[in-house]
């Protein structure tokens, strides 16, 4: 069996949440309507922003004119939304239709029940269509837990990375990016499930030589994942 120290799944972001500056204050309510009115938006969809969301908040733009850090192509401006639920969470089905309506990176604070948890997915706006990335989270927090104040940055795409960086489940490698981080930990996990695969087949694979062979793959699909996982990179990858 492949040692549970190793897996990726039990990683833990530390809990971090941000004081967003005050001179970023937004603090607009959007109406759930607004993100149907971009492209097909289907009827399980819609019940589901209708079950799972109270109030949406654009709460902060961080841009140039509030914070006073330069915007890109890639990021022109950062927003935070606030979601605040009707029940236990909200679908990540729901993140991305949101997403995928606005044409900025966003963060998202989930309020839930008296807490609370940071969430996003890294963003592509390079097409007409943004293209998102799987979604990171931190633990559930009270929602009075201590902000840190915002990362020192000289640009907001270098602010969003440390952002996003904060949230991984993984912590990086000097010199990664996060799309970086984000491939390796992908790469994790496909081999977690494929080393659970063959050990479930182990255990009821009744012929020895067989037997051998799976143990074989086993032992050197560890190996690729305690790679994976290490904070120094061996120099033959």
């Amino acid at each position: 069996m492949i040692d549970a120290s190793l897996t990726v799944e039990t990683a833990e972001t530390i809990p971090v949440l941000y004081r967003w500056p005050a001179n970023a204050a937004f603090g607009r309510t959007v109406p759930k309507t607004k993100f149907y009115e971009h492209g097909n938006v289907r009827t399980a969809l819609r019940e589901k922003f209708v079950g799972d969301i109270q109030r949406i908040t654009w709460a902060y733009k961080l841009a140039d004119d509030t914070i006073r850090l330069r915007g890109t192509t890639a990021v022109p401006e950062l927003q935070i939304f606030t979601l605040e639920t009707k029940g236990e969470d909200v679908s990540r089905d729901v993140l991305t239709a949101i997403d995928r309506s606005v044409h900025f990176p966003i963060i998202f604070e989930v309020a839930s029940n008296d807490r609370l948890r940071m969430v996003a997915a890294q963003k592509t706006l390079d097409a007409k269509v943004p293209k998102i990335g799987p979604y990171f989270t931190t633990d559930w927090q009270p929602p009075d837990a201590p902000r840190r104040p915002l990362p020192t940055a000289l640009d907001l795409p270098s602010l969003y990375e440390t952002i996003l960086a904060s949230l991984l489940p993984v912590t990086m490698r000097v010199g990664e990016t996060v799309t970086q981080a984000t491939e390796r930990l992908g790469r994790a996990r496909k081999l977690e499930r494929e080393i659970a695969a063959l050990n479930k087949k182990l255990r009821t694979e009744p012929q020895l030589n067989r037997k051998i062979e799976l143990r074989k793959q086993i032992k050197e699909r560890t190996a690729v994942l305690t790679e994976l996982i290490n904070l120094t990179p061996n120099n033959k990858e």
